[in-house]
């Protein structure tokens, strides 16, 4: 893989970091600015809403300037929120700078989903994928927790420094090692061509299995915490660890998917896609056993970024004739599932802490028949 995508991971981790940061900093900043912690909660909120505005915005914002100056200057913006967000004193500043980091890291990964696939054969933009989301999931593994500590010993402001300071090498690197080509051109039209792409039945499909698959990993993964310390009475110290083992659950899961998206997507979901949806029921039914919960976290991990990185691989194959803007319908499917798993979740809280991870075995289900009307429809290419 060329080293330019190890360039962009590089960048998707600082980003990463940011992203799922936020869970262990919420009470924190509630009570430094003076909200509720509800009210607090509601900056993940504003986040995924920047992320599923912004991927396709921004994409089309940037589809006529160079790949390397695009990227480069959405890593940059998004360290400049951090950076203004770090000495906000209100809230509503703080909210402001959640949007528009989200629109900054939707921008970078709609741009770097299409120029991943640019930098590789036609035939590995599986491979490619699972390098630039292996950033994502070192994140969650290494990032997420180490913010964490960093928040708890100086301050939830010391962990916005950190990751803007993070972003500089990340530019830095994203500037002299990615190409400085100009974007792909569009045989069929221009922007307007590639919207329409849209209306195309596979790929709709397939942005819809892609957000249901990541609706339930998110739906289950936001809510772990009180299960691993109620259901399961492990102390709060556990809670980090069962973060990292679905952390490096995920990275095996990546991986799985960059080897065999490419060839074999088939035999991924139509494997993956079962024990995803027997797991969560299971997880629910096991969490009173902590080594049972430990494990099956580390295996739900894997699976979901299995067969959801396969379906967002195919997102970016159904979108082929839209070059620039492929990205964009990737991240979008992906955001709107992040944004929609904990809607679904918290519902299901005033039952019991068990509920989420019987959503995320709803949603999995509700993928399924849609996977069996994406195999009958035939392709248009």
């Amino acid at each position: 893989m060329p080293l330019a995508l190890h360039l962009l991971a590089l960048a998707a981790f600082a980003m990463g970091t940011s992203e799922f940061m936020l869970a262990g900093l919420v009470p924190e900043i509630a009570a430094d600015l003076g909200v509720t912690v509800g009210t607090a909660g509601l900056l993940t909120s504003a986040f995924a809403l920047g992320m599923v505005v912004g991927a396709p915005l921004m994409a089309a914002l940037a589809r006529n300037r160079p790949g390397r100056a695009a990227l480069s200057g959405f890593v940059l913006l998004f360290a400049a929120t951090h950076a203004v967000g770090a000495t906000a004193t209100g809230f509503p500043v703080l909210c402001a700078t959640r949007v528009v980091a989200a629109l900054a890291n939707a921008g970078f990964l709609a741009v770097a989903l299409t120029t991943a696939a640019a930098l590789v054969p036609p035939d590995r933009k599986g491979r490619a994928l699972a390098v630039l989301l292996s950033g994502t999931t070192v994140a969650v593994i290494a990032g997420v927790p180490a913010g964490s500590v960093l928040g708890t010993l100086l301050g939830w402001r010391a962990t916005f420094w950190a990751v803007a300071a993070l972003c500089l090498p990340a530019a830095v690197g994203v500037l002299t090692g990615v190409p400085a080509r100009r974007p792909e051109k569009n045989t069929a039209g221009g922007l307007r061509a590639e919207l329409a792409q849209l209306r195309r039945p596979r790929l709709l499909l397939a942005m819809l299995l892609g957000a249901l698959v990541n609706a339930a990993t998110f739906a289950a993964f936001t809510f772990l915490a009180p299960v691993v310390t109620g259901t399961a009475g492990l102390g709060e110290l556990w809670i980090p660890v069962a973060l990292v083992l679905f952390g490096a659950g995920s990275f095996a899961g990546v991986g799985v998917a960059g080897r065999l998206s490419d060839r074999r997507p088939g035999v991924v979901v139509a494997a993956g896609g079962p024990l995803l949806l027997v797991g969560w029921p299971a997880l629910a039914v096991l969490a009173h056993r902590p080594v049972a919960l430990l494990t099956l976290v580390f295996v739900q991990g894997a699976l979901s970024f299995a067969v959801g990185g396969v379906l967002i691989t195919r997102v970016l194959y159904e979108a082929a004739h839209a070059p620039t803007m492929a990205g964009s319908y990737a991240t979008a499917a992906l955001n709107i599932g992040a944004a929609t798993g904990p809607l679904v979740a918290a519902a299901t809280l005033a039952g019991s802490e068990l509920g989420p991870l019987w959503a995320g075995g709803a949603l999995v289900a509700a993928a399924l028949p849609v996977a069996v009307v994406f195999r009958a429809v035939p392709g248009t290419d």
